[in-house]
């Protein structure tokens, strides 16, 4: 099928305020606790770039992976779903359409609790594909990393995560990532890349606003009420202090009330938090803190596109060679991988 090239989106003039809500897998953020992601733009100056980081406990940079790169590893991506239900049959790989005459429960991708079915399995075969490995070494997207951190040389996980989310299906609940990255105590950087243009509500990450310190308080809770736990469930996030999916919740503003008093007790009481979200485009990168709040929102996007990224995880090399990283992660995702 040939290359239909997506024009770059000028989200800004598009969407000039806020939606009335977003949606979660349980529940919506009302239009009061919603904010907007701060853009970075790729020549903003490096001190500048990790003051945000620091800051904000995220750095949202635009367009660090150039749209036409992005846009090629999308079309790559959904034509590998050639013949199968999964897209529109009418519309061009790039676009990324749902099918409009399937059930969003038939379409799970990683997360969606489904150890089976065609789109899994392909999926999997996804994740090591030559366009993608290449793809995982933009150099743009290497350096930035090097620079943000100080780093002589990097080293990416091979547990990479790409993930389809379909209209209506569902998304990711809240957490952070160090629940899933337990079995090591050098800090990594998250690196969120939006693989095509993802609306407002079109099932992009959402941030909770200056969560780092909350998400490091409910950490050390974990910590102290696993005291008793072996080793292999202290450093799960599958233990008896999570959810069967390893999540903290699926509805945003439950999970705040619920950790109320962990706020409380590590001295952050009466703070406003917001839920942040983004008009991402093509090649947009976030990247976060180990224990970052986040969340995806329901992907509601009217044109039924599918939303796709790729979550990565970036350790020192320094960090690596002493042993003090999740070795679990260095092995490519599988269905049912326990990680």
């Amino acid at each position: 099928m040939a290359t239909t090239v997506l024009p770059p989106v000028s989200h800004s003039s598009v969407f000039t305020s806020l939606p009335e809500h977003i949606q979660a897998n349980q529940g919506r953020v009302a239009q009061p606790q919603l904010g907007w992601l701060r853009p970075t733009t790729v020549d903003t100056p490096l001190e500048e770039m990790r003051r945000r980081l620091d800051q904000d406990d995220y750095l949202y940079v635009k367009g660090l992976i150039p749209r036409s790169v992005a846009l090629q590893m999308r079309e790559h991506y959904f034509s590998q779903y050639a013949g199968t239900a999964l897209l529109d049959p009418t519309k061009p790989f790039v676009d990324g359409i749902f099918n409009p005459s399937e059930p969003a429960s038939a379409h799970k991708g990683i997360g969606g609790g489904s150890t089976e079915g065609e789109d899994l399995q392909r999926l999997r075969g996804a994740h090591t594909t030559p366009n993608y490995l290449t793809f995982l070494k933009t150099p743009q997207l290497r350096q930035m990393v090097r620079d943000l951190m100080g780093w002589d040389e990097e080293v990416l996980l091979q547990r990479t995560m790409l993930r389809h989310n379909v209209p209506g299906g569902e998304s990711t609940g809240v957490h952070y990532d160090k629940l899933f990255l337990r079995g090591g105590d050098a800090f990594f950087l998250t690196a969120w890349v939006a693989i095509g243009d993802i609306k407002p509500m079109g099932g992009g990450l959402i941030y909770l606003e200056n969560s780092t310190k909350l998400g490091q308080a409910i950490e050390d809770d974990f910590t102290r009420r696993a005291e008793h736990f072996t080793p292999e469930e202290k450093i799960s996030a599958f233990n008896a202090n999570m959810t069967s999916i390893g999540i903290l919740s699926n509805h945003p503003q439950e999970f705040e009330e619920a950790h109320r008093h962990i706020a409380e007790r590590a001295g952050l009481a009466g703070m406003e938090y917001k839920w942040l979200i983004a008009n991402y485009e093509a090649g947009d990168v976030v990247f976060h803190h180990p224990c970052s709040v986040h969340a995806s929102c329901s992907n509601e996007d009217p044109e039924g596109r599918i939303r796709l990224s790729t979550d990565l995880r970036f350790y020192d090399r320094k960090d690596w060679d002493a042993g003090t990283c999740d070795e679990r992660w260095m092995k490519v995702w599988d269905i049912g991988d326990g990680l």
